[in-house]
Protein backbone atom coordinates (compact mmCIF):
# COMPACT_ATOMS: atom_id res chain seq x y z
CA UNK A 1 0.00 0.00 0.00
CA UNK A 2 1.06 3.70 -0.80
CA UNK A 3 2.17 6.20 1.78
CA UNK A 4 1.24 9.28 2.14
CA UNK A 5 0.47 11.95 4.64
CA UNK A 6 1.67 15.10 5.44
CA UNK A 7 5.37 16.12 4.10
CA UNK A 8 5.06 19.74 5.63
CA UNK A 9 3.25 21.86 7.85
CA UNK A 10 3.17 25.06 9.13
CA UNK A 11 1.00 27.78 11.47
CA UNK A 12 0.40 31.44 11.03
CA UNK A 13 -1.29 33.01 13.57
CA UNK A 14 -1.54 36.63 12.60
CA UNK A 15 0.44 39.66 13.94
CA UNK A 16 -1.87 40.55 17.43
CA UNK A 17 -3.36 38.96 20.05
CA UNK A 18 -5.13 39.47 23.20
CA UNK A 19 -5.07 38.02 26.89
CA UNK A 20 -8.30 35.92 27.27
CA UNK A 21 -8.51 36.31 30.52
CA UNK A 22 -7.94 40.49 30.32
CA UNK A 23 -10.81 40.00 27.99
CA UNK A 24 -12.77 38.01 30.28
CA UNK A 25 -12.45 40.74 32.86
CA UNK A 26 -13.34 43.69 30.65
CA UNK A 27 -16.24 42.07 29.63
CA UNK A 28 -17.35 41.55 33.23
CA UNK A 29 -17.50 37.57 32.28
CA UNK A 30 -17.99 35.11 36.11
CA UNK A 31 -14.11 34.93 35.97
CA UNK A 32 -14.87 31.23 38.22
CA UNK A 33 -16.25 30.14 34.83
CA UNK A 34 -13.79 31.29 32.79
CA UNK A 35 -10.85 29.30 34.15
CA UNK A 36 -12.75 26.09 32.83
CA UNK A 37 -12.44 27.43 29.43
CA UNK A 38 -8.75 26.61 29.35
CA UNK A 39 -7.36 29.37 27.16
CA UNK A 40 -4.81 31.83 26.92
CA UNK A 41 -4.52 34.38 23.98
CA UNK A 42 -6.59 34.95 21.02
CA UNK A 43 -5.08 35.73 17.38
CA UNK A 44 -6.89 38.74 16.17
CA UNK A 45 -7.30 39.79 12.44
CA UNK A 46 -6.11 43.68 11.46
CA UNK A 47 -7.93 45.38 8.99
CA UNK A 48 -5.19 45.02 6.91
CA UNK A 49 -5.05 41.31 7.75
CA UNK A 50 -7.73 38.46 5.84
CA UNK A 51 -7.96 34.66 5.11
CA UNK A 52 -5.90 35.11 2.33
CA UNK A 53 -2.68 36.72 4.02
CA UNK A 54 -3.67 34.17 6.83
CA UNK A 55 -2.97 30.92 4.30
CA UNK A 56 -0.25 32.40 2.27
CA UNK A 57 1.98 33.59 5.33
CA UNK A 58 1.29 30.03 6.81
CA UNK A 59 1.89 28.32 3.38
CA UNK A 60 5.01 30.23 2.15
CA UNK A 61 7.73 28.80 3.86
CA UNK A 62 6.71 25.20 3.18
CA UNK A 63 6.41 26.55 -0.55
CA UNK A 64 10.20 27.92 -0.42
CA UNK A 65 11.70 25.35 0.91
CA UNK A 66 10.79 23.15 -2.39
CA UNK A 67 12.48 22.76 -5.10
CA UNK A 68 11.26 24.20 -8.20
CA UNK A 69 10.53 20.52 -9.81
CA UNK A 70 8.88 19.90 -6.62
CA UNK A 71 7.21 23.22 -6.49
CA UNK A 72 5.64 21.88 -10.03
CA UNK A 73 4.35 18.96 -8.61
CA UNK A 74 1.64 20.58 -6.68
CA UNK A 75 -1.09 20.13 -8.84
CA UNK A 76 -4.27 20.37 -6.65
CA UNK A 77 -4.66 23.46 -4.37
CA UNK A 78 -7.34 23.43 -1.61
CA UNK A 79 -8.48 26.46 0.66
CA UNK A 80 -10.99 25.25 3.74
CA UNK A 81 -12.91 27.75 5.69
CA UNK A 82 -16.23 29.51 6.73
CA UNK A 83 -14.36 33.07 6.03
CA UNK A 84 -14.64 33.25 2.27
CA UNK A 85 -15.34 36.68 0.96
CA UNK A 86 -17.02 35.18 -2.31
CA UNK A 87 -20.01 32.98 -2.99
CA UNK A 88 -18.15 32.05 -6.31
CA UNK A 89 -14.84 32.88 -6.68
CA UNK A 90 -12.50 30.52 -4.58
CA UNK A 91 -9.78 31.63 -2.17
CA UNK A 92 -7.45 29.18 -3.86
CA UNK A 93 -7.30 31.15 -6.58
CA UNK A 94 -5.47 33.94 -4.42
CA UNK A 95 -3.25 31.94 -3.09
CA UNK A 96 -2.05 29.76 -5.94
CA UNK A 97 -1.05 33.23 -7.49
CA UNK A 98 0.24 34.38 -4.63
CA UNK A 99 2.74 31.61 -3.60
CA UNK A 100 3.46 31.57 -7.53
CA UNK A 101 2.76 27.65 -8.60
CA UNK A 102 1.93 25.82 -11.79
CA UNK A 103 -0.85 26.78 -13.38
CA UNK A 104 -1.35 23.36 -14.21
CA UNK A 105 -3.08 22.60 -11.24
CA UNK A 106 -6.50 22.67 -9.88
CA UNK A 107 -7.66 24.84 -7.16
CA UNK A 108 -11.31 24.58 -5.40
CA UNK A 109 -12.53 25.66 -2.09
CA UNK A 110 -14.07 23.83 0.70
CA UNK A 111 -16.51 24.79 3.47
CA UNK A 112 -18.29 22.49 6.61
CA UNK A 113 -17.89 24.87 9.39
CA UNK A 114 -14.85 23.31 11.43
CA UNK A 115 -14.53 20.11 10.07
CA UNK A 116 -13.25 21.55 6.46
CA UNK A 117 -9.29 21.37 6.89
CA UNK A 118 -9.73 17.60 7.42
CA UNK A 119 -12.34 17.20 4.97
CA UNK A 120 -9.42 19.14 2.76
CA UNK A 121 -6.54 16.65 4.24
CA UNK A 122 -8.81 13.27 3.41
CA UNK A 123 -9.80 14.67 -0.29
CA UNK A 124 -5.77 15.36 -0.80
CA UNK A 125 -5.10 11.90 0.68
CA UNK A 126 -7.02 10.10 -1.61
CA UNK A 127 -6.17 11.82 -4.63
CA UNK A 128 -2.32 10.91 -3.94
CA UNK A 129 -3.63 7.21 -3.06
CA UNK A 130 -5.59 7.29 -6.62
CA UNK A 131 -1.79 7.43 -7.93
CA UNK A 132 -4.00 9.29 -10.92
CA UNK A 133 -0.69 11.44 -11.40
CA UNK A 134 2.35 9.93 -9.23
CA UNK A 135 4.33 11.70 -7.07
CA UNK A 136 1.89 15.05 -7.08
CA UNK A 137 1.89 16.69 -4.52
CA UNK A 138 -1.41 18.83 -2.76
CA UNK A 139 -1.47 22.01 -0.63
CA UNK A 140 -4.49 21.95 1.71
CA UNK A 141 -4.37 25.59 3.42
CA UNK A 142 -7.06 25.62 6.43
CA UNK A 143 -7.98 29.17 7.50
CA UNK A 144 -10.52 30.94 9.32
CA UNK A 145 -11.04 34.58 10.73
CA UNK A 146 -13.11 36.02 13.76
CA UNK A 147 -14.41 39.55 14.27
CA UNK A 148 -16.97 38.42 16.85
CA UNK A 149 -19.93 39.85 16.19
CA UNK A 150 -23.09 37.59 17.67
CA UNK A 151 -26.10 37.81 15.78
CA UNK A 152 -29.13 39.73 17.63
CA UNK A 153 -31.93 38.21 18.37
CA UNK A 154 -33.43 34.66 18.70
CA UNK A 155 -34.27 32.48 21.83
CA UNK A 156 -31.07 30.44 21.28
CA UNK A 157 -28.94 32.76 21.43
CA UNK A 158 -28.03 32.70 25.60
CA UNK A 159 -25.72 34.90 27.96
CA UNK A 160 -23.47 32.04 27.71
CA UNK A 161 -22.52 32.67 24.15
CA UNK A 162 -20.81 35.38 25.46
CA UNK A 163 -17.83 32.76 26.27
CA UNK A 164 -17.40 32.34 22.75
CA UNK A 165 -15.53 35.86 22.44
CA UNK A 166 -12.43 34.77 23.98
CA UNK A 167 -12.20 31.81 22.43
CA UNK A 168 -12.55 33.26 18.91
CA UNK A 169 -9.47 33.07 16.64
CA UNK A 170 -7.78 33.75 13.50
CA UNK A 171 -4.93 31.44 11.84
CA UNK A 172 -4.16 29.44 9.14
CA UNK A 173 -2.25 26.09 9.36
CA UNK A 174 -0.85 25.08 5.83
CA UNK A 175 -0.15 21.14 5.15
CA UNK A 176 1.57 19.62 2.07
CA UNK A 177 0.20 16.28 1.25
CA UNK A 178 2.20 13.51 -0.64
CA UNK A 179 3.70 10.29 -0.88
CA UNK A 180 6.63 11.43 1.35
CA UNK A 181 5.03 11.92 4.76
CA UNK A 182 8.02 13.04 6.69
CA UNK A 183 6.24 15.22 9.55
CA UNK A 184 2.76 12.65 9.94
CA UNK A 185 2.21 9.02 7.57
CA UNK A 186 -1.70 8.47 7.50
CA UNK A 187 -2.70 5.63 8.68
CA UNK A 188 -4.71 4.22 5.78
CA UNK A 189 -8.08 3.29 5.44
CA UNK A 190 -8.17 3.91 9.82
CA UNK A 191 -11.34 6.09 9.57
CA UNK A 192 -14.71 7.12 11.22
CA UNK A 193 -16.76 9.61 10.42
CA UNK A 194 -20.16 10.33 11.95
CA UNK A 195 -22.58 13.38 11.02
CA UNK A 196 -25.97 14.83 10.92
CA UNK A 197 -28.27 17.74 10.93
CA UNK A 198 -28.12 19.77 13.83
CA UNK A 199 -28.43 24.01 14.49
CA UNK A 200 -25.87 24.07 17.17
CA UNK A 201 -23.57 26.96 15.84
CA UNK A 202 -23.90 28.88 12.32
CA UNK A 203 -22.79 32.07 9.88
CA UNK A 204 -26.60 33.27 8.83
CA UNK A 205 -25.35 35.88 8.00
CA UNK A 206 -21.75 37.13 6.15
CA UNK A 207 -20.06 39.05 9.10
CA UNK A 208 -21.80 37.12 12.28
CA UNK A 209 -21.89 33.90 14.32
CA UNK A 210 -25.04 32.46 15.79
CA UNK A 211 -25.23 29.34 17.89
CA UNK A 212 -26.69 27.47 20.82
CA UNK A 213 -23.77 26.48 23.43
CA UNK A 214 -24.90 23.66 25.26
CA UNK A 215 -26.77 21.80 22.08
CA UNK A 216 -22.81 22.38 20.50
CA UNK A 217 -21.45 20.73 23.16
CA UNK A 218 -23.77 17.81 23.21
CA UNK A 219 -23.27 17.82 19.27
CA UNK A 220 -19.22 17.54 20.15
CA UNK A 221 -19.82 14.95 22.56
CA UNK A 222 -21.84 12.67 20.61
CA UNK A 223 -19.31 12.90 17.74
CA UNK A 224 -16.30 12.31 19.07
CA UNK A 225 -17.67 9.06 20.48
CA UNK A 226 -19.79 7.84 17.45
CA UNK A 227 -16.65 8.88 15.16
CA UNK A 228 -14.49 6.88 17.24
CA UNK A 229 -16.02 3.80 17.87
CA UNK A 230 -16.59 3.60 13.62
CA UNK A 231 -13.17 3.79 13.51
CA UNK A 232 -12.95 1.20 16.26
CA UNK A 233 -15.32 -1.21 14.22
CA UNK A 234 -12.90 -0.35 11.47
CA UNK A 235 -9.48 -1.11 12.77
CA UNK A 236 -8.85 -4.30 14.18
CA UNK A 237 -7.46 -4.49 18.25
CA UNK A 238 -8.10 -0.41 18.40
CA UNK A 239 -8.39 0.59 21.64
CA UNK A 240 -8.87 4.32 22.72
CA UNK A 241 -6.66 3.46 25.65
CA UNK A 242 -4.10 1.89 24.50
CA UNK A 243 -3.15 2.39 20.63
CA UNK A 244 -3.02 6.33 20.71
CA UNK A 245 -0.09 8.33 22.31
CA UNK A 246 -1.30 10.84 21.71
CA UNK A 247 -4.83 12.63 21.11
CA UNK A 248 -5.63 15.52 19.30
CA UNK A 249 -8.98 17.05 19.09
CA UNK A 250 -10.68 19.54 17.78
CA UNK A 251 -9.93 22.47 20.00
CA UNK A 252 -13.00 25.38 20.11
CA UNK A 253 -11.72 26.13 23.77
CA UNK A 254 -9.26 23.46 25.61
CA UNK A 255 -12.10 23.15 28.66
CA UNK A 256 -14.54 21.29 26.01
CA UNK A 257 -11.38 18.91 25.24
CA UNK A 258 -11.27 18.07 28.47
CA UNK A 259 -14.95 17.67 28.97
CA UNK A 260 -14.87 15.07 25.96
CA UNK A 261 -11.84 13.49 26.83
CA UNK A 262 -13.41 12.78 30.10
CA UNK A 263 -16.51 11.22 28.78
CA UNK A 264 -14.33 9.17 26.34
CA UNK A 265 -12.48 7.32 28.88
CA UNK A 266 -15.47 7.04 31.50
CA UNK A 267 -17.73 5.45 28.84
CA UNK A 268 -14.83 3.35 26.73
CA UNK A 269 -12.33 2.41 29.53
CA UNK A 270 -14.17 3.34 32.62
CA UNK A 271 -11.47 4.84 34.09
CA UNK A 272 -11.42 6.83 37.76
CA UNK A 273 -11.28 10.61 38.16
CA UNK A 274 -7.59 10.60 39.04
CA UNK A 275 -6.32 8.59 35.47
CA UNK A 276 -8.62 10.84 33.59
CA UNK A 277 -6.82 13.72 34.62
CA UNK A 278 -3.05 11.56 34.20
CA UNK A 279 -4.07 10.45 30.72
CA UNK A 280 -5.43 13.88 29.96
CA UNK A 281 -2.18 15.64 31.11
CA UNK A 282 0.20 13.07 29.00
CA UNK A 283 -1.89 12.63 26.03
CA UNK A 284 -3.88 15.69 25.42
CA UNK A 285 -2.41 18.27 26.51
CA UNK A 286 0.48 18.66 24.52
CA UNK A 287 -2.13 19.35 21.78
CA UNK A 288 -3.55 22.12 23.63
CA UNK A 289 -0.28 24.25 23.90
CA UNK A 290 -0.53 25.91 20.74
CA UNK A 291 -4.19 25.98 20.55
CA UNK A 292 -4.73 28.04 24.26
CA UNK A 293 -2.34 30.63 22.69
CA UNK A 294 -4.32 30.74 19.24
CA UNK A 295 -8.01 30.79 20.04
CA UNK A 296 -10.73 28.33 17.80
CA UNK A 297 -9.73 29.24 14.35
CA UNK A 298 -12.33 26.84 12.68
CA UNK A 299 -11.39 25.21 9.69
CA UNK A 300 -8.03 24.93 11.26
CA UNK A 301 -8.17 23.83 14.08
CA UNK A 302 -7.79 20.46 14.11
CA UNK A 303 -4.93 20.82 12.19
CA UNK A 304 -3.39 23.12 14.86
CA UNK A 305 -3.89 20.59 17.04
CA UNK A 306 -2.29 18.13 15.33
CA UNK A 307 0.72 20.40 14.75
CA UNK A 308 1.22 21.32 18.32
CA UNK A 309 0.93 17.44 19.40
CA UNK A 310 3.79 16.29 17.04
CA UNK A 311 5.81 20.16 18.47
CA UNK A 312 5.61 19.40 21.81
CA UNK A 313 5.05 15.54 22.15
CA UNK A 314 8.06 13.18 22.53
CA UNK A 315 8.96 11.32 19.64
CA UNK A 316 12.35 9.47 20.20
CA UNK A 317 10.40 6.85 18.89
CA UNK A 318 7.77 6.73 16.76
CA UNK A 319 4.45 7.50 17.87
CA UNK A 320 0.75 6.82 17.07
CA UNK A 321 -1.73 9.97 17.33
CA UNK A 322 -5.50 9.93 17.13
CA UNK A 323 -6.93 13.52 15.50
CA UNK A 324 -10.87 14.56 16.21
CA UNK A 325 -12.45 16.96 13.82
CA UNK A 326 -16.06 18.11 14.66
CA UNK A 327 -17.72 20.88 12.36
CA UNK A 328 -21.09 22.21 13.05
CA UNK A 329 -23.79 21.58 11.79
CA UNK A 330 -22.43 18.44 11.44
CA UNK A 331 -20.00 16.09 10.56
CA UNK A 332 -16.69 14.67 12.18
CA UNK A 333 -14.06 12.34 11.91
CA UNK A 334 -11.68 10.28 14.12
CA UNK A 335 -8.31 8.77 12.05
CA UNK A 336 -4.98 8.41 12.88
CA UNK A 337 -1.28 8.11 11.79
CA UNK A 338 2.31 8.38 12.77
CA UNK A 339 4.94 11.20 13.88
CA UNK A 340 8.75 10.59 14.04
CA UNK A 341 11.64 12.85 15.69
CA UNK A 342 12.78 13.01 12.19
CA UNK A 343 9.33 14.84 11.43
CA UNK A 344 9.32 16.73 14.66
CA UNK A 345 12.39 18.26 13.61
CA UNK A 346 11.15 19.17 10.27
CA UNK A 347 7.84 21.09 12.17
CA UNK A 348 10.21 22.52 14.63
CA UNK A 349 12.03 24.43 12.55
CA UNK A 350 8.92 26.49 11.30
CA UNK A 351 9.12 27.99 14.84
CA UNK A 352 5.38 28.11 15.17
CA UNK A 353 5.74 28.66 19.29
CA UNK A 354 8.18 31.76 18.57
CA UNK A 355 6.12 33.35 15.86
CA UNK A 356 3.42 33.10 18.53
CA UNK A 357 5.87 34.78 20.91
CA UNK A 358 6.24 37.47 18.50
CA UNK A 359 2.87 38.63 18.01
CA UNK A 360 2.02 42.45 19.24
CA UNK A 361 -0.33 42.58 22.20
CA UNK A 362 -3.49 44.73 21.99
CA UNK A 363 -4.67 46.68 24.64
CA UNK A 364 -8.84 46.39 25.82
CA UNK A 365 -9.31 50.09 24.53
CA UNK A 366 -7.43 48.65 20.74
CA UNK A 367 -9.08 45.25 20.63
CA UNK A 368 -12.56 47.73 20.88
CA UNK A 369 -11.86 49.57 18.74
CA UNK A 370 -10.68 46.83 16.50
CA UNK A 371 -14.14 45.38 16.64
CA UNK A 372 -15.88 48.36 15.79
CA UNK A 373 -13.92 48.57 12.60
CA UNK A 374 -15.92 47.21 10.28
CA UNK A 375 -15.06 48.78 6.85
CA UNK A 376 -13.83 45.06 5.75
CA UNK A 377 -16.64 43.21 5.21
CA UNK A 378 -17.90 40.20 2.89
CA UNK A 379 -18.57 41.74 -0.61
CA UNK A 380 -16.47 44.73 -0.31
CA UNK A 381 -16.02 46.70 -3.21
CA UNK A 382 -13.75 48.97 -3.03
CA UNK A 383 -11.58 49.79 0.41
CA UNK A 384 -7.75 50.81 1.35
CA UNK A 385 -6.93 49.39 4.41
CA UNK A 386 -6.22 51.68 7.77
CA UNK A 387 -2.28 50.66 7.93
CA UNK A 388 -2.05 53.14 10.64
CA UNK A 389 -4.11 51.30 13.20
CA UNK A 390 -1.35 49.57 15.14
CA UNK A 391 1.17 49.68 12.64
CA UNK A 392 4.23 48.56 14.50
CA UNK A 393 2.12 44.90 13.99
CA UNK A 394 3.01 44.93 10.58
CA UNK A 395 7.22 44.59 10.87
CA UNK A 396 7.01 42.30 14.30
CA UNK A 397 7.23 39.06 12.22
CA UNK A 398 10.63 40.52 11.34
CA UNK A 399 10.98 38.99 8.05
CA UNK A 400 8.05 39.56 4.89
CA UNK A 401 4.59 39.03 5.44
CA UNK A 402 1.76 39.33 3.33
CA UNK A 403 -1.12 41.78 3.89
CA UNK A 404 -4.25 43.22 2.74
CA UNK A 405 -2.69 46.32 0.34
CA UNK A 406 -6.75 47.56 -1.34
CA UNK A 407 -9.75 45.95 -2.79
CA UNK A 408 -10.48 47.47 -6.17
CA UNK A 409 -13.81 46.81 -8.17
CA UNK A 410 -13.70 43.53 -5.56
CA UNK A 411 -10.43 42.31 -6.48
CA UNK A 412 -8.02 42.32 -3.73
CA UNK A 413 -4.47 43.24 -3.87
CA UNK A 414 -1.73 42.26 -1.75
CA UNK A 415 1.62 43.66 -0.75
CA UNK A 416 4.61 41.92 0.84
CA UNK A 417 5.76 44.24 3.89
CA UNK A 418 9.51 43.52 5.79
Amino acid sequence: MSMVGIEAMNVFAGTTFVDVKKLAAHRGLDMSRFENLLMKEKSLTMPYEDPITFAVNAAKPIVDALSPEEKDRIEMVITCTESAFDFGKSMSTYCHDLLGLNRNCRLFELKNACYSGVAGLQMAINFVLAQVSPGAKVLVIATDISRFMVEEGGDALSADWSFAEPSSGSGAVAMLISDQPHVFQIDVGANGYYGYEVMDTCRPSADADAGDTDLSLLAYLGCCENAYLEYQSRVDGANFGSTFTYLAYHTPFGGMVKGAHRNMMRKLLKAAPAAIEDDFQRRVTPGLTHCQRVGNIMGATAAMSLASTIDNGDFETPQRIGVFSYGSGCCSEFFSGVATQDGQQRLREQRIGQCLDKRRELSMSEYDELLNNRALRFGTRNLVPDTTFVADARSVMGLPTLFLKQIKEFHREYEWIS
